[in-house]
């Protein structure tokens, strides 16, 4: 693999700070460990500014090349913070904190935009600006957006922002991306269902709860198998399912569902919304109850631009050899508040045959490493080449 030289001398130092980083899991954007330790090494590494409390925890580090004829400047985002998963890797550097782990790899993408920072502020072979962006709260809590809100992208004058994740199954170090539409829109609805609780022994003097989500659940897989275009994406999950009552002679008074939706399309978004609602009522009100809907849309659909994939595409094959056509994927990912602000590309990269991610036995593979940061370098001194 064509890696950089400097990034296979550095590999043990940036695994050290990866591992370390594992070891210290933090959620959301209580960050302030990790963020305190990316501000220290930007510091120590040159940058010639260093921001931190960008969406509370979030980090920027500014790097000018030796020129800056273009006038142009580049964003690469990495996320910091973990999962409240247990962790069950037995590895030595495995999770300090219990009920919380680096099970997404977040701790891997941090540690590869700290080795490429390194290298870009040591050698500036570009003409231009590049701000490296260490971003909280990217598992649910929209971290990206609020950097965004607080005006990141005009305050450091970014033109364009690339992002990157590492992928189980792919072979370590290799690549894959795709144009438009990537990762899910990801939105999440509770709803409340109320009958006439009562003894289970006299279902009749009731309207039994639990009889209706059941028929409830069941209905809503009708949005996807009967509403939606069969070309089209949607997954409809309902992952929580919990009664008013733990008794075993009680029919419940109430009866409270929890889950997900996940859209590549606006229509579709909408579609699945609307037909939530209608489902729920008219089958409540069928069995004798009542149902309340709240839909709560979260991060968009994220879209990478046709120019900046290609371009993203290019500097991956440069790094290994090839960049493979990615599959859509129904997750979802907050760098879409980021493309909607500025143009640019979310690539893959390979993390070989490990556990997938959100897994309690997952772990970043630090052999990932080298090709990563060279990613990050190749799209700076390609986009912005050396006058």
């Amino acid at each position: 693999m064509p890696i950089k030289n400097r990034f296979a001398e550095l590999l043990p130092e940036i695994t050290a700070w990866r591992q370390d980083i594992h070891r210290h899991p933090e959620l959301l954007f209580d960050t302030e460990r990790t963020g305190a330790m990316v501000k220290e090494k930007l510091h120590e590494f040159g940058c010639d500014e260093v921001v931190g409390e960008i969406a509370q925890t979030g980090v920027v580090g500014v790097i000018r090349g030796k020129t800056n004829h273009s006038g142009r400047t580049i964003g690469l985002r990495a996320d910091m913070d973990a999962l409240p998963i247990l962790e069950q890797t037995g590895l030595p550097y495995a999770s300090q904190s219990p009920g919380k782990m680096h099970a997404c790899g977040h701790d891997g993408h941090t540690a590869m935009l700290l080795g490429a920072a390194r290298y870009l502020a040591e050698t500036r072979n570009f003409d231009g600006t590049v701000v490296v962006i260490f971003q909280p709260a990217e598992e649910g809590g929209g971290g990206g957006k609020v950097m965004c809100d607080e005006g990141m992208m005009d305050r450091f004058g970014i033109d364009e922002v690339y992002g990157m994740h590492n992928w189980p199954g792919r072979p370590v170090g290799s690549f894959a991306i795709r144009p438009g539409a990537f990762f899910a829109a990801a939105d999440q609805f509770t709803i409340e269902l109320e009958g006439k609780g009562g003894h289970a022994a006299k279902p009749q003097e009731t309207v039994d709860t639990t009889v209706l989500a059941s028929h409830v659940v069941l209905a809503l897989q009708s949005i996807v198998a009967r509403n939606v275009d069969p070309v089209k994406q949607c997954v409809v999950s309902v992952t929580s399912f919990e009664t008013s009552s733990k008794t075993h002679n009680v029919i419940p008074q109430t009866v409270t569902l929890q889950g997900t939706v996940r859209t590549l399309d606006a229509d579709i978004r909408d579609l699945a919304e609307r037909r939530i609602a209608e489902i729920c009522e008219a089958t409540a009100a069928a069995y004798g109850g009542v149902a309340r809907v709240d839909y709560e849309r979260g991060y968009p659909v994220m879209s990478n631009h046709a120019a900046e994939t290609e371009f993203a595409a290019e500097a991956a094959r440069a790094v290994s050899g090839d960049c493979e056509t990615a599959p859509l994927v129904m997750g979802g990912e907050d760098f879409s508040y980021m493309l909607e602000e500025r143009p640019g590309a979310y690539i893959l990269v390979g993390n070989g045959d490990t556990a997938m991610v959100h897994h309690p036995e997952y772990n970043f593979n630090d052999e990932a490493i080298p090709a990563g940061c060279s990613w990050w370098a190749e799209v700076v001194e390609r986009r912005l080449p050396a006058a």
